[in-house]
């Protein structure tokens, strides 16, 4: 026994942490606090992801020009670098803010509840946080949004969630963008909500163009509708 212990100890005799399952589990208890802090404040705050240039921005400002008069807006425009998005959002006369991540390809609870403290939410009743371009590493960190929206664009191809599975996994509200370009590009998307629902069954689907306005107005309403439930 004494032996086999100190075999034991040979083959061991260091202390082994889990420090990305740390970070997540710290993560996640600063993103409930945050959640919690703007439930109190009636904020709703909603995390939409995508790949680059699926088209975050441009579905924005379709969304923003529909729901003008209905409620308070604020977004908050994250990149690793540039301020092109936020300039974009501005012209729109919503209240915006850039959020560098200085190289991070995602935003955390921490980060997000920094550039809502520097923001400000008074006078809100949703702030869109449009998060780093990146099927990937968003996924992961729970910023303490509500709900989470991605985006996937027809020129992206259908089989992303077969190779993003987390992103779909994770995502409230699956936008379908770009769908005016279908004729020419290898899409289907019925085999697309098939492969996504294969992995998140109660995920909302929803076709879109932002430059002709095709299913915007559905999703105005059904954020509409959540904002409406979240401040009760």
């Amino acid at each position: 026994m004494a032996g086999r212990s100190r075999e034991k100890y040979k083959m061991n005799p260091y202390k082994v942490i889990e420090i990305k399952r740390s970070v997540f589990e710290n993560n996640d208890r600063e993103a409930g606090l945050l959640r919690k802090d703007l439930k109190d404040k009636k904020i709703f705050l909603l995390n939409l992801m995508s790949s680059p240039g699926a088209g975050k921005t441009t579905m924005l400002k379709a969304l923003i020009k529909e729901l003008r008069g209905d409620l308070r807006i604020g977004v908050m425009e994250a990149d690793i670098d540039s301020v092109v998005d936020a300039r974009t959002i501005a012209a729109t006369g919503t209240r915006v803010i850039q959020l560098h991540t200085g190289g991070m390809c995602h935003l955390d609870a921490g980060m997000t509840k920094q550039g809502i403290e520097e923001f400000g939410t008074e006078g809100l009743d949703l702030v869109i946080l449009e998060n780093v371009g990146n099927l990937v590493c968003p996924a992961e960190f729970d910023t303490g949004a509500v709900k989470n929206v991605m985006i996937l664009s027809v020129p992206e191809g259908d089989d992303k969630p077969l190779k993003y599975p987390l992103m779909f996994t994770v995502s409230d509200v699956l936008l379908i963008s770009k769908i005016d370009v279908l004729p020419y590009f290898d899409f289907n998307i019925e085999t697309c909500k098939e492969r996504t629902r294969k992995l998140n069954h109660n995920i909302k689907i929803i076709s879109i163009c932002a430059r002709t306005g095709e299913g915007v107005g559905e999703f105005a309403d059904w954020l509409r509708n959540e904002v409406k439930e979240w401040k009760k």
